[in-house]
């Protein structure tokens, strides 16, 4: 079988990477419940702003990474699925759990947070990555959407 190669075709070529920030030597322990997310993510809630990350995990749910997904402002921050999974295929993830901070302290959901967990979970299940929760970190206490069954 003959090899094909980028140069073989005309016009603009790609490359797709993914470049890894840091290496964190620490061993992290499996993510099984929703307060062990919560406790990871917890810088979160000192945050001024609408962070949204993106935790990628292995077969047995211990994190491989986390993915900056957004920065918003004090109220929102903008999520679409494609840039959302995009870094999830590239890293090899096989599941995520999703988390963003409310700078208001209180994690209660909106209604925007209640449409993009939706969009995101329909997006999971399509490209095979499934989403295993979505927590709204507030000051010291969180909302997980599996915990209240919206997941």
């Amino acid at each position: 079988m003959e090899k094909i190669y980028l140069d073989d075709f005309p016009g603009t070529k790609y490359r797709v990477s993914l470049i890894r920030e840091s290496n964190d030597a620490s061993e992290w322990m499996p993510l099984s419940n929703p307060k062990d997310v919560f406790e990871y993510i917890k810088p979160l809630q000192d945050k001024d702003r609408e962070y949204f990350v993106a935790i990628f995990l292995n077969t047995k749910n211990v994190p491989l990474g986390v993915n900056l997904v957004s920065i918003g402002d004090l109220t929102r921050s903008t999520v679409h699925p494609r840039e959302t999974f995009k870094a999830a295929i590239l890293a090899s993830a096989c599941s995520l759990v999703f988390a963003h901070n409310h700078p208001s302290g209180s994690p209660t959901p909106s209604d925007c947070d209640i449409q993009i967990t939706k969009r995101l979970k329909d997006a999971g299940e399509l490209l095979g990555i499934p989403v295993h929760d979505h927590i709204i970190v507030g000051n010291d206490c969180y909302y997980s959407f599996r915990e209240s069954g919206q997941i």
